[in-house]
């Protein structure tokens, strides 16, 4: 197959490794999307809250740097190459895990209580998982875990 008949992907993809890579190859998650109602008061919640710093801020799309990847906040709806369809109400639509050192599980807990986020489950240990976890919403109603690993 030539040049001239891969598509635009393809294409950009020979030009820059030398061959197509697979699906299975896949070794990065680069940026988390959550697809909001609540864009305000969800950008606020990751900004106010979770003190993630802003890396692009824009109205229909604001992205935090979280260590190596991004967590990205749109509208819910239909886009430019997507249509998300309707959420359903009162289900999560995303569990959010951060790991953190074992004694942070305890402090981020006592810092979201002073900020007045509602606990869905107490910092808990987890023996099973060898776990120490807490777990609260954001704003969409997406489940948020701290958790730290013993």
């Amino acid at each position: 197959m030539g040049a001239a008949t891969l598509s635009p992907v393809a294409a950009i993809a020979n030009a820059q490794n030398g061959s197509a890579m697979s699906v299975k190859e896949i070794r990065n998650l680069d940026y988390t999307i959550l697809l909001c109602k609540k864009m305000k008061e969800t950008r606020a919640f990751y900004k106010d809250v979770m003190g993630f710093p802003i890396e692009l801020d824009r109205e229909n799309w604001v992205s935090f740097r979280v260590g190596a990847t991004l967590l990205t906040l749109r509208p819910r709806g239909p886009g430019p190459a997507w249509d998300d369809g309707p959420a359903l109400s009162g289900s999560a639509a995303i569990q959010l895990a951060f790991r953190v050192p074992l004694p942070a599980v305890d402090a981020c807990h006592a810092e979201l209580v002073a900020k007045g986020v509602p606990i869905i489950r107490e910092p808990t240990d987890l023996p099973a998982w060898r776990h120490r976890t807490l777990f609260f919403r954001d704003p969409e109603d997406n489940v948020i875990e701290i958790y730290a690993e013993y």
